[in-house]
């Protein structure tokens, strides 16, 4: 990896419906979400813009994704203010598992449960 490279380049989130978790993600973001099928996945991808070296990621169902609670946590940016997005997730049918809580100088985290059972965290600056 050199200095130029982000240590992040693509991330998935394991579901176990794709339609229930589409939506879910959705309705919390205010996004939309474009859904295809590929190498015998189902998948619903983030938005992106190609070539900007940013993270991006997707929704997956496959026999080899497993929803957790457990393991590594994504945080999902919900900038400028993650309490928009925190107060979508339980109409849309998560669970907030810790609220809005300040990180110092770095912003603002909060955790939830998605309708897959996995656990996910939410940063912002304010």
């Amino acid at each position: 990896m050199t200095n130029k490279e982000n240590s992040l380049n693509w991330f998935e989130i394991s579901v176990t419906d794709i339609n229930r978790a589409k939506t879910f993600y959705e309705a919390v973001f205010g996004i939309k979400m474009d859904q295809m099928e590929m190498m015998d996945a189902q998948m619903a991808f983030f938005p992106m813009e190609e070539g900007n070296g940013k993270a991006s990621g997707a929704l997956v169902q496959s026999t080899m994704h497993k929803p957790s609670a457990e393991g590594a946590i994504i945080y999902l940016n919900a900038n400028p203010d993650l309490s928009d997005a925190l107060s979508k997730i339980e109409p849309a049918g998560g669970k907030i598992t810790m609220p809005k809580t300040p990180i110092g100088e770095f912003g603002f985290m909060a955790f939830f449960m998605d309708t897959e059972g996995n656990s996910v965290a939410l940063h912002s600056n304010n």
